[in-house]
C-alpha cells in the first residue's frame, strides 16, 4: 500500500518528477510538507490591511486592464468592500484579465505593499474555499495543484497501514501527536492549533534523527595521532610571529593542542568573526602536527582563498622551516604531477588547496591533521572524505567558519564537532562604520568614492545581480550595468575592475589581480568577494539593494574593509529596515547572527544551504524545537534507561538521512 503506482493520474513523466525530488513512496510524499500556507480563514476589512500578507473580500469595481511594457504584462484591477478599496496588480499573468468581471464578489490573498502612499495587493490568488490552504512548491513537470491531489490520495491510502515511527512512551513523554495525525493536520489543517501540533511533531522527529545522523557521520572517540609537547609547541608558535595573539587566539590554539595530545582524534569547529585571526590559529595547529612528523592539509572553498592561504602560510611558517604546497583543479598536468609527488613523498608538509585535495589520485604521507576553511561551504561527508585520505590513520579534523552561528543552531549544523568561539578582534583592527544611504544620495556617494580613489584608497561596490533581468525590479543595479555606468560617468578616469561568478577564471584573476595590485581603485562585483579578499588599502564598501541580502551576508561583505589602519566605511544603499538598522548599530557578528535568526527563522537564516532547505522541509521555524531536540538527544545518549530507544532512533536516522549528508552545508 506504500507504492506510488497506486496513485490515480500518475503517468511516467509525473512519476519521474517525484523520483527526481527523492519521493519514492507514499510516506515520502506525505513527508514532503507544504512550503507555506495561505491563512485565508477570515478576510480582513480593506481599511485595516497593513503591509504584509493579507486576505480581502470585495466587489470588482471595473473590468481589469491589461498592458505590456518591456516584454512584461501587467494586469490592474480594484476591489472595494464596505470599509475601503485597494488596487490589485498581476505581473506576467495576462490571463488574470479574463478571470475578473465588474461587479463580481471575490476573495483574494496576496502581498500588500505600499507604493506612492497607497496599498497595493501584488499577484494575489483567488480563494475559492476559505481556510488554511497549503501551498506546495511546484516540481519540474508537476504543478502544485497536481502534487496536492497526490498528497490527498496518499493520506487515504496510508491511513490504515501506516506505522508509527516513534515508541508510544516517547510520544507521551514529549507530548507529541501520532505521525498520521501530524500528516493529516499538515496537509489538511483545520485550525492553527492543529497545524502547530503537526509541525511540532514532524519537526521534532526529523530534527532529532537528523542530529543523530550527523553525530554518526564521523568517527567519535576514535584513536588519533597523539602529539607530543603540542601545548609547548603552540606557545612557542606565538613567540615566533611578528604580532601578539589575542586572548581568544591563544586560548583556542591551547584547547586544540590539548585535544591533539590526548590520543583521541580531534573533531573541532572554530567559529570566529571576520578578522578574528582563525587562520593563524589553524597554522599553529599545523605546526603542532608537523613538528610531530605528520602532514597537514588545508581545504578552502575557492581557488582565490586557497592561493591567499598559501601565500600567508609561506610567510608565517618560514621561521619554522615548513614546506608548503598548493593543489587546485585549474593546474596544468605537469604542475599537478609535481604537486602529487610532493604530497605523496611528504616533502610538502602543509598542503593547501580546493576540492582537488579530495581527488582519488591524491595520496598523502602520514596525514595527521585535516583543516577545512569556510566550513559552511563544505559538507559533513566532504570533511570526512578529506580525513579518510589518511592511510592507516584517523587524523585530527579542524573546521573553521567566519559565519557566526548561534551556539544552539551550531548544535544541529555541527553535531559531530566540538565548538570553539573566537569573539575577540586583534588590536589595530578599526571597527568599520556603517551607514544606510537612501537612493537620493547616490551621486554624493559616488563623489566620495572618487575622492577616496584620488587619495589612493580603494572601494568595493557589490550588486545582488550579475546582468539586468527584465523580471527584476527596475531599481536593482546589476554589476555589469553599474560598471559601465560608473566608468563612463561619475568615476570616469578612475581605474576600475569588474568580477562576477560566471566569469572565466582568467577574467576573474585579472580583475582581482588589478585590485590587489592597486591599479584598480574600484572593484565592482557580485558576492564572489564575500570570502577570501584581503586588501588592507580597501576602506569603502558599498552594497547596492542592501535590503536584498541576509544580515549575515551583509556582515561578511562589510568584513572585506577595515583590514588596515585607515578609517573604513560600509554604505548600505536602500531603505532603512530592522535588519539594516541592526547592522548599522553593531559590528558584533554573533549579535548580528542572533538577530538574523530571530527575524528569519533557522531555515531562512541558513538560506540555500542544504541545512536551510532541510530545516524548511522539516517545517521548523523556531529555535525552541532545536533546543528541545538537542536536550532530548543529550538525555538519550547519557541515560542508560534510554539505550533501547537510542538504538532504535539511531537506526532510523541512518536509514533516513545518512545518504544525504554528503551535501550538507553546500551553497
Amino acid at each position: 500500500m506504500n507504492d506510488l503506482q497506486t496513485l490515480k493520474g500518475l503517468g511516467p513523466k509525473r512519476r519521474e518528477a517525484l523520483l527526481q525530488a527523492g519521493i519514492t513512496t507514499l510516506e515520502d510524499l506525505l513527508n514532503h510538507l507544504p512550503k507555506g500556507y495561505l491563512f485565508a480563514q477570515e478576510p480582513t476589512p480593506i481599511a485595516r490591511v497593513t503591509v504584509g500578507e493579507a486576505c480581502v473580500e470585495g466587489i470588482v469595481q471595473a473590468a481589469p486592464t491589461l498592458s505590456y511594457f518591456g516584454g512584461r504584462s501587467m494586469v490592474r484591477a480594484r476591489v472595494m468592500d464596505a470599509s475601503d478599496s485597494i488596487s490589485l496588480t498581476w505581473f506576467n499573468q495576462p490571463w488574470m484579465a479574463k478571470q475578473l468581471l465588474k461587479g463580481q464578489r471575490i476573495t483574494l490573498y496576496g502581498l500588500a505593499q505600499r507604493r506612492q502612499n497607497a496599498l497595493n495587493l501584488l499577484n494575489p490568488q483567488i480563494i475559492h474555499d476559505k481556510g488554511i490552504i497549503p501551498q506546495y512548491a511546484p516540481l519540474p513537470g508537476l504543478p502544485g495543484k497536481v502534487f496536492s491531489s497526490f498528497v490527498l490520495q496518499a493520506l487515504d491510502k496510508v491511513a490504515i497501514s501506516t506505522k508509527e515511527s516513534l515508541p508510544d512512551s516517547f510520544l507521551r513523554e514529549h507530548r507529541l501527536i501520532s505521525r498520521y495525525q501530524a500528516w493529516q493536520s499538515s496537509h489538511q489543517p483545520r485550525n492553527m492549533e492543529d497545524l502547530a501540533q503537526a509541525r511540532r511533531r514532524l519537526g521534532f522527529e526529523n530534527l532529532l534523527l537528523y542530529q543523530l545522523a550527523i553525530r554518526q557521520a564521523g568517527p567519535q572517540g576514535q584513536a588519533g595521532p597523539k602529539l607530543v609537547n603540542a601545548k609547548a609547541t603552540a606557545e612557542d608558535f606565538w613567540t615566533k610571529l611578528p604580532f601578539a595573539p589575542t586572548g581568544a587566539q591563544r586560548n583556542t590554539l591551547s584547547q586544540i593542542a590539548q585535544d591533539m595530545g590526548t590520543g583521541q582524534a580531534l573533531r573541532r569547529l572554530v567559529q570566529g568573526d571576520v578578522g578574528s585571526g582563525k587562520t593563524a590559529v589553524a597554522f599553529g595547529a599545523a605546526v603542532c602536527a608537523i613538528s610531530n612528523g605528520y602532514q597537514c592539509a588545508l581545504m578552502a572553498p575557492t581557488e582565490l582563498l586557497a592561493r591567499q592561504h598559501h601565500e600567508n602560510a609561506q610567510k608565517m611558517l618560514s621561521p619554522f622551516g615548513i614546506t608548503c604546497g598548493l593543489l587546485t583543479g585549474s593546474m596544468k598536468a605537469a604542475q599537478r604531477r609535481e604537486a602529487l609527488e610532493g604530497i605523496a613523498d611528504g616533502s610538502w608538509q602543509l598542503v593547501i588547496g580546493t576540492h582537488a585535495l579530495i581527488s582519488k589520485d591524491v595520496r598523502y604521507h602520514r596525514l595527521g591533521l585535516a583543516i577545512t576553511d569556510e566550513q559552511h561551504r563544505f559538507g559533513v561527508r566532504q570533511r570526512q572524505t578529506l580525513a579518510d585520505r589518511a592511510d592507516h590513520l584517523v587524523p585530527h579534523i579542524l573546521a573553521l567558519s567566519a559565519t557566526p552561528i548561534p551556539r544552539s543552531l551550531a548544535l544541529v549544523l555541527y553535531g559531530d564537532l566540538q565548538v570553539s568561539i573566537m569573539d575577540e578582534l586583534p588590536p589595530g583592527r578599526t571597527p568599520v562604520k556603517t551607514r544606510i544611504v537612501p537612493q537620493g544620495k547616490r551621486d554624493d556617494l559616488y563623489q566620495y568614492i572618487r575622492t577616496k580613489a584620488l587619495e589612493g584608497e580603494q572601494s568595493y561596490l557589490v550588486c545582488p545581480l550579475i546582468e539586468d533581468d527584465e523580471e527584476a525590479d527596475q531599481e536593482k543595479q546589476s554589476a555589469v550595468a553599474l560598471f559601465h555606468q560608473l566608468s563612463k560617468g561619475p568615476l570616469k578616469g578612475i581605474g576600475m575592475a569588474l568580477t562576477y561568478g560566471s566569469q572565466t577564471e582568467a577574467e576573474k584573476e585579472q580583475a582581482l589581480g588589478e585590485f590587489y595590485a592597486g591599479t584598480a581603485k574600484v572593484l565592482v562585483s557580485t558576492t564572489v568577494i564575500e570570502v577570501g579578499m584581503d586588501v588592507p588599502n580597501a576602506t569603502t564598501m558599498v552594497i547596492e539593494d542592501a535590503e536584498n541580502f541576509g544580515l549575515a551576508q551583509l556582515h561578511q561583505l562589510r568584513g572585506r574593509v577595515g583590514r588596515g589602519q585607515k578609517e573604513s566605511w560600509c554604505f548600505l544603499l536602500g531603505e532603512a529596515n530592522e535588519r539594516l538598522s541592526t547592522l548599522a548599530k553593531t559590528n558584533d557578528g554573533f549579535e548580528i547572527a542572533q538577530k538574523d535568526l530571530e527575524l528569519r527563522g533557522p531555515g531562512e537564516f541558513l538560506g540555500t544551504r542544504q541545512h536551510g532547505r532541510m530545516l524548511n522541509d522539516f517545517g521548523v521555524n523556531d529555535m525552541k524545537l532545536i533546543e528541545e531536540t538537542s536536550a532530548c538527544l543529550m538525555d538519550l545518549e547519557n541515560n542508560p534507561v534510554n539505550k533501547a530507544t537510542y538504538n532504535l532512533l539511531s537506526s532510523l536516522a541512518r536509514d533516513r538521512y545518512s545518504h544525504k549528508l554528503d551535501q550538507v552545508g553546500l551553497h
